[in-house]
């Protein structure tokens, strides 16, 4: 069936006195609060926030987390395309009140059915895929293959789980298996073009994707190519150097032997700070691409207020240096720790917690915008966090610098407050498969109206207003 699936249901939708809009499936008034469901976590804000609640109308495709329109993921949804045909009860037998029951699969895999043990072992690890746990998925996902090594599906759901926990290049091997072992699978092409990517392989990831929409045409993976095809394009005479952590790629005119040396060895030491600070390192080099201002913005088309963008790969637009300025290094420090954030939540990580902890980590400090932004916080015409959860590229410039500064002040109180080791234990459980606010409540007790909340008194005791 088609990789990229939309569900159509009817929905409620919240008008904020601030002109956003939530999309969700139900909502309820709670006392002082509006709580409202988007498919398995609930939110819930200060009903000062809400101008009116709309029954009726369809939610708009890709709907982030707490109903904010994000844009398309890295990678498009799929589905199995593969049967497993064994036992017609069988998923119901393995996953039930949400949770693998380990007996029933013991049960299974007790039979010596190798077939039936795979299947069994491929509706857990998916389950868990699909709800954020990839350590639990790896180990289902591994047993799987172990009871049929050559099943493309799981080796499909395998290679995309290694890509999403930082291990592009042990990922390819099994793509490469998926596709040998079902070369009429637009899935298998389209993963395959995915970890080729992932591993920094751009032509082969592009001919992999133009095989899948030869099998079968997908908007997704469409974006997919265009993309690469235009990163192909204006790379097409760069250069490579690598370092212990890094592989700079940089087109040779654009930039000198000197700078380039700089930028590398700058990377080197802010990897050995984040490794302190965060207390993780991400598991592949990281690919590093210098450009001209025009074509960093013709490759990632991203909006004009936009300074660097970490997509995977740390792509910094140097026109005009010839050295490493303060502002270069906190760029370079912001969107390296990306990359780490990205390693402990397994690629789960909500955008305003993502962009405070990389503010933080810069060091940015709030203090030029914090009296401005405890006075906004007052008059609760802040962004709710349960909209800064989808990427703030789709913001004008207003409110991406309004989605930044929230994001730090976040960030700075929740380190403030309780440490360090506190927002780790956040990104912790997010890649353990907790969704951002269950993350928060059992780390900080706290769900995103009482954080609206706190943030604000804290801003306004730091800062005034």
């Amino acid at each position: 069936m088609p990789i990229l699936a939309v569900l159509c249901a009817p929905a409620e939708v919240i008008h904020l006195k601030n002109g956003r809009t939530i999309w969700a499936e139900h909502v309820r008034e709670n006392g002082a609060h509006i709580e409202y469901d988007v498919g398995e976590n609930s939110y819930a804000i200060p009903k000062s926030l809400v101008e009116r609640v709309e029954t009726g109308g369809l939610p708009p495709a890709n709907a982030a987390a707490g109903g904010e329109s994000r844009s398309l993921p890295d990678l498009p949804a799929f589905t199995p395309n593969q049967s497993f045909a064994q036992d017609a009860d069988l998923a119901a037998k393995i996953v039930h009140d949400g949770h693998v029951d380990t007996d029933a699969l013991k049960a299974v895999e007790d039979k010596a059915d190798h077939s039936l043990s795979a299947t069994a072992n491929f509706i857990a690890g998916k389950h868990e895929f699909d709800h954020g746990d990839l350590a639990q998925a790896r180990r289902y996902l591994e047993a799987a293959l172990r009871f049929q090594p050559n099943n493309s599906t799981v080796l499909i759901y395998y290679s995309v789980l290694l890509v999403r926990t930082g291990n592009a290049s042990q990922a390819l091997s099994f793509a490469e298996q998926s596709a040998r072992a079902a070369p009429d699978s637009p899935d298998a092409w389209t993963i395959l073009g995915y970890a080729q990517f992932s591993a920094d392989h751009t032509r082969e990831a592009i001919q992999s994707w133009k095989k899948s929409l030869k099998l079968r045409p997908d908007p997704a993976v469409q974006s997919l190519l265009a993309k690469a095809e235009r990163e192909a394009s204006a790379e097409a005479s760069f250069s490579e150097r690598e370092s212990s952590h890094f592989v700079l790629r940089f087109e040779g005119s654009q930039s000198s032997e000197s700078l380039r040396r700089a930028i590398l060895g700058t990377l080197e030491a802010e990897y050995d700070d984040l490794v302190r600070e965060l207390g993780i390192s991400p598991r592949s080099a990281i690919s590093v691409v210098l450009y001209t201002d025009q074509a960093f913005f013709d490759v990632t088309h991203a909006p004009s207020w936009t300074g660097a963008v970490n997509d995977g790969k740390l792509r910094i637009p140097i026109h005009g240096l010839d050295s490493v300025t303060p502002d270069l290094a906190r760029i370079l420090k912001h969107e390296l720790a990306h990359s780490f954030i990205s390693q402990i939540s397994g690629g789960r990580c909500p955008q305003w917690l993502n962009e405070g902890i990389a503010q933080l980590v810069e060091p940015k400090s709030l203090d030029a915008n914090g009296y401005r932004l405890a006075q906004l916080f007052r008059a609760q015409q802040e962004i709710p966090f349960n909209g800064l959860e989808g990427n703030f590229m789709r913001f004008s410039t207003a409110e991406a610098v309004l989605a930044y500064d929230e994001s730090l002040a976040a960030a700075q109180y929740i380190n403030d407050t309780y440490g360090m080791s506190d927002l780790q234990r956040i990104l912790e459980k997010i890649g353990q498969g907790s969704s951002a606010e269950a993350a928060l409540r059992s780390t900080i007790h706290s769900d995103y109206a009482d954080l609206g909340t706190e943030v604000g008194k804290y801003l306004s005791d730091k800062y005034g207003g």
